[in-house]
C-alpha cells in the first residue's frame, strides 16, 4: 500500500533525488522523495496558485499550510526575502525537504514546522495553500477552522481547489462558518478547472 501524504512518517524508502522546476521567475534545483505530497512535479494547482496569486508584500508573516517538499514557502521567500515563513505539515519527511531545499536556496526566513509546534500567537499577514481536499471534509474544515482566523487584522488568504472537487462548496462553506471571525471569502479568480479562493476580513 502506498503512504498518505498526510502520513506523519512515511513508511516507504526516503530515497532522496533532485530535479529542476520553475520557482519565482527561475529553475531551481530542489530536493524531492516519495510519501509526500506530489514528490516527482509541482502539482497542477500549485502551480495555478503561484502563477496567478497576486504577488506577496516585500515584508510579514506568511503561512504555507500543507507545504510538501517546499513549492509555496519557497516561492514566497523568494519573492519577499526579508519576509517571515512559516511552512506547516503534518508530514515529517515534508518538512525536513522543505528545510532541506530552504537551507540550499539560502532561505534563512523559512521554518518548517508540525502545526502543534508553531506558537499559537503567530498571526499571518498572507496565507497561500493547496489544502489537502482528499483528507476528507472533516479534517480540510477543522484546518480552515484552525488557520484562516489567524490572520492578521489586514490578512488575506489564496485558497487554490479544483471545481470538481469542491470549490464552490466550500466557498459556500467558509461564508457560512467563518463569517462570525469576520472573515469573507470570494473567488478571486478560475483557471483551467481550478478556483482560487480569496479570504479577507471584513471592513
Amino acid at each position: 500500500m502506498s503512504d498518505h501524504y498526510f502520513t506523519a512518517q512515511p513508511a516507504s524508502d526516503d530515497e532522496r533525488r533532485t530535479m529542476n522546476v520553475p520557482l519565482a521567475g527561475a529553475t531551481r534545483e530542489i530536493v524531492t522523495a516519495p510519501g509526500i505530497f506530489s514528490p516527482d512535479r509541482i502539482d497542477q494547482g500549485t502551480t495555478v496558485l503561484l502563477t496567478h496569486a497576486p504577488p506577496p508584500p516585500s515584508t510579514g508573516t506568511f503561512l504555507d499550510l500543507g507545504c510538501g517538499w517546499g513549492p509555496v514557502a519557497l516561492t514566497l521567500a523568494l519573492a519577499a526575502p526579508a519576509a517571515t515563513v512559516w511552512a506547516v505539515d503534518v508530514n515529517e519527511r515534508a518538512l525536513d525537504l522543505t528545510r532541506t531545499n530552504a537551507r540550499s536556496l539560502g532561505l534563512s526566513g523559512v521554518t518548517a514546522t508540525t502545526p502543534d509546534a508553531l506558537p499559537a500567537e503567530v498571526r499571518f499577514d498572507l496565507i497561500w495553500s493547496n489544502p489537502p481536499i482528499r483528507v476528507g471534509k472533516k479534517v480540510l474544515h477543522d484546518l480552515m477552522r484552525t488557520w484562516l482566523p489567524r490572520m492578521s487584522e489586514h490578512g488575506t488568504a489564496y485558497l487554490v481547489v479544483q471545481r470538481n472537487l469542491g470549490s464552490d462548496s466550500l466557498q459556500r462553506w467558509l461564508n457560512d462558518e467563518l463569517s462570525g471571525d469576520g472573515l469573507v471569502t470570494t473567488r478571486y479568480t478560475s483557471i483551467r478547472g481550478f478556483r482560487i479562493l480569496q479570504v479577507t476580513r471584513e471592513g
